[in-house]
């Protein structure tokens, strides 16, 4: 557990630029000056005995952004969040019960636009202690935690492809069983990965 840990801190340390939905789909990105709204997510490493997971949630099938995916905590940054790491920790509680004292927070990401119109700040921190998942009624359908070294592997990711809108949209995705993590989450993920490996 010490070693994730170190690695995650020395990924943090390093610099690295903004990510995007449209890293491998360039001619996809909306049009400029578009305003893009705060958000903010959490990976949660979670320190269990049998070592180190990340928290990762399924979404609701009827939401109106990313409806039925893979994702992190986290959500829009309210007026009244004091910041972003605020809405992360708070997102995290209200979608996954978790409690914000159990986190410790050991950095911040690049920001990653989605193409619905996010600017995303992606927090990483370490969960201690038991944590009994609770999902957010209407909001999440599932919790469940992936193995760090899984997501922590650049070589467990590919670049994969699916129409969109009528083109071909190029994205990541890093499958763990059922769950097929894709998009913005494995495109954050990625980045952390490379950082970690590098």
């Amino acid at each position: 557990m010490k070693d994730i840990e170190a690695r995650l801190r020395q990924a943090l340390s390093r610099p690295s630029g903004p990510s995007s939905d449209f890293d491998l789909n360039p001619g996809l990105r909306h049009r400029p000056g578009q305003p893009l709204r705060p958000a903010a997510v959490l990976l949660a490493f979670w320190l269990r005995p049998d070592g180190v997971s990340l928290i990762l949630t399924k979404r609701a099938s009827h939401l109106k952004h990313h409806p039925g995916q893979i994702a992190f905590p986290g959500g829009k940054v309210d007026p009244t969040d004091p910041g972003p790491m605020e809405a992360a920790l708070r997102e995290a509680r209200e979608e996954t019960g978790l409690d914000p004292a159990q986190v410790e927070i050991l950095g911040k990401l690049p920001l990653h636009e989605t193409v619905t119109g996010f600017a995303i700040t992606p927090f990483v921190g370490l969960v201690h202690g038991a944590f009994d998942p609770v999902p957010e009624a209407g909001e999440v359908d599932e919790i469940f935690t992936v193995p760090a070294p899984h997501v922590l592997a650049p070589g467990r990711y590919s670049v994969q492809g699916r129409r969109w809108m009528g083109e071909e949209r190029r994205y990541y995705a890093v499958p763990w069983g059922p769950h097929y993590i894709w998009g913005a989450t494995a495109r954050i993920l990625f980045g952390l990965a490379s950082g970690v490996s590098g």
